[in-house]
C-alpha cells in the first residue's frame, strides 16, 4: 500500500490528536456558532430595520454584502495559512474574532455601524469553514467522507434554527441587542474546548516545510472542468438559497401575518426539519451512489436544485401558513440536500496537501455570488415591487430568483460529465 492509500484508509493518530468523531463533533457546534451568528441578523431583520430606520435594500446589503465583501475574499489566504500553519489554530483564530463582531452587532446605532460589524464577522467567519472540510478530509477514509461532511453542515440547519428560535425569543422577551450580544459571548467561551480538543492530523516533515503557493494549488485544479462548474453552479444556486433563507421570515411576518416569537418558531422548524433530513439525505445519497459512478455528485444536486422550484413557489404563494410550512419543508431539505455532494466532490478534486483550498474556491463562489448578490438583490426587487405589491412585494421577488435555481441545475448536471475523469482517490 503507498503512503497516500495508507493514509486514507487508516488515519493515524499521533498522542494528543482526538478521535475523528471528536473532531467532528466539535467541528459541528463551532459551525452551528457559526450559522447563529451568520444568520442571525435574519430573524431579527424586521425589529433592526425598523430601529435603525432601514429599508429592505439596506438590510439585503447587510445579510449579504458587508458580510460576504470580506468573508468571500479572506477564504482563500487563510486556508492557505491553515493548510501550512495549522487548520485548528486557524479555526479558533477565526471562531473568537467573528463571535466578538457579532456582539459588537448589538451596539450598533446605524447603518454603518452595522455594516463595519458584519464586515467583521465575515472576516471571521473566512477562516473556519474550509479548513473543517480539510480536517473532515484527514480524518476519515474516502468512503465515509461524504456522511462525515453531511454531519459537519447538520451545522447549518441547526444553527440556523438555534438562531432563528433562541434570538427571537430573546429579542421578544427583552430587545434584539442582546441577542447579539449573548450570542457572541457564547461563542468565545466556546474557543476554550475546542482549542484543548481539536488537533491537527499529523504531516510528513517534508510536507510542513514545502511552501503551499496558490498558483501551485490552481495548477492542480485549473485544468478542470468539473471543479469550475461545481464552483459557478454553487455560486449561482446559493444566491437562491440564501436569499430565500434570509428573506423567510420576513416574508412569514408580512404575508403570512406572524409575530417575532411565531416567525422564528416556524422558521427554525423548517430549517431544523427540512435542513436536517436534507443535510443527511446529501450525505448518504452521495456515498450510495458516488461509490459506483462519479457522476453522482453531479447530478443528484442538479436534480435536486430543479425539484425545488415548483414546490418553493407553491410554499411562498399558499394561502395560509399551515399549507405553506407543509410545502416549503421538501423543498427546504432539497436546498441543502445540493451543497453536500457539490463539496464533497470539490474535495476529490484536488491533491490532499490543496483541500483546504479547493473548499476555499468553492466557497468564495458560493459567498461571493450567493451570499454577497443573493440578498441584496431580492431585497433591490423588493422594493421595486413595493408600489404594485405591497408588503407582498418580497413574496414575488422570492419568485423571481427561483429561476436562478434551473441555471445552477444545468450547470451541476453539465460538471457531472467530467466528474469520473477529473476524479482524484
Amino acid at each position: 500500500m503507498d503512503q497516500e492509500a495508507g493514509r486514507d484508509s487508516a488515519i493515524p493518530q499521533p498522542p494528543g490528536t482526538r478521535s475523528p468523531h471528536v473532531v467532528l463533533a466539535m467541528l459541528l457546534v463551532v459551525y452551528i456558532f457559526s450559522y447563529i451568528d451568520r444568520l442571525l441578523l435574519s430573524i431579527l431583520a424586521e425589529p433592526v430595520k425598523a430601529d435603525l430606520s432601514l429599508n429592505d435594500t439596506q438590510m439585503g446589503l447587510l445579510g449579504g454584502l458587508a458580510f460576504a465583501l470580506l468573508y468571500s475574499t479572506m477564504g482563500v489566504p487563510l486556508a492557505l495559512v491553515a493548510d501550512r500553519r495549522g487548520r485548528s489554530l486557524v479555526i479558533t483564530v477565526s471562531l473568537a474574532v467573528w463571535s466578538g463582531f457579532t456582539g459588537l452587532c448589538g451596539f450598533a446605532a446605524n447603518f454603518w455601524h452595522m455594516f463595519l460589524a458584519r464586515v467583521g464577522v465575515g472576516i471571521g467567519e473566512a477562516g473556519g469553514v474550509a479548513p473543517s472540510y480539510a480536517l473532515i478530509s484527514d480524518s476519515f477514509p474516502p468512503e465515509q467522507r461524504a456522511r462525515a461532511t453531511g454531519i459537519y453542515m447538520m451545522g447549518i440547519p441547526l444553527g440556523s434554527a438555534a438562531g432563528a428560535f433562541f434570538g427571537a425569543w430573546i429579542a421578544s422577551s427583552v430587545d434584539w441587542r442582546l441577542a447579539f450580544l449573548t450570542m457572541g459571548v457564547a461563542g468565545l467561551i466556546l474557543t476554550i474546548p475546542f482549542r484543548l480538543l481539536v488537533r491537527d492530523a499529523p504531516a510528513s516533515p517534508a510536507a510542513r516545510s514545502e511552501p503551499l503557493p496558490l498558483r501551485e494549488s490552481f495548477s492542480a485544479l485549473g485544468g478542470k472542468a468539473s471543479f469550475w462548474l461545481i464552483c459557478l453552479a454553487t455560486g449561482i444556486g446559493s444566491m437562491c438559497t440564501y436569499g430565500l433563507n434570509f428573506w423567510l421570515p420576513s416574508v412569514l411576518g408580512r404575508s403570512f401575518g406572524l409575530d417575532l416569537y411565531h416567525r422564528g418558531a416556524v422558521y427554525a422548524a423548517l430549517v431544523l426539519f427540512g435542513g436536517g433530513v436534507g443535510m443527511w439525505l446529501g450525505g448518504y445519497l452521495g456515498d450510495r451512489f458516488g461509490r459506483r459512478n462519479r457522476a453522482a455528485y453531479g447530478w443528484i444536486p442538479g436534480l435536486a436544485m430543479w425539484a425545488s422550484v415548483p414546490l418553493f413557489a407553491i410554499g411562498i404563494l399558499s394561502g395560509n401558513i399551515v399549507t405553506a410550512f407543509l410545502w416549503l419543508l421538501v423543498p427546504q431539505a432539497l436546498s441543502y440536500l445540493w451543497s453536500v455532494p457539490a463539496l464533497t466532490a470539490a474535495q476529490h478534486l484536488a491533491p490532499s496537501r490543496h483541500r483546504a483550498t479547493a473548499a476555499a474556491c468553492v466557497l468564495f463562489f458560493a459567498n461571493a455570488i450567493g451570499f454577497g448578490l443573493g440578498t441584496p438583490v431580492l431585497g433591490w426587487l423588493s422594493d421595486l415591487m413595493r408600489e404594485t405589491h405591497g408588503e407582498d412585494s418580497l413574496r414575488y421577488a422570492m419568485l423571481a430568483v427561483l429561476s436562478l435555481y434551473l441555471v445552477a441545475g444545468a450547470m451541476m448536471l453539465w460538471a457531472a460529465r467530467f466528474l469520473p475523469r477529473d476524479w482524484v482517490d
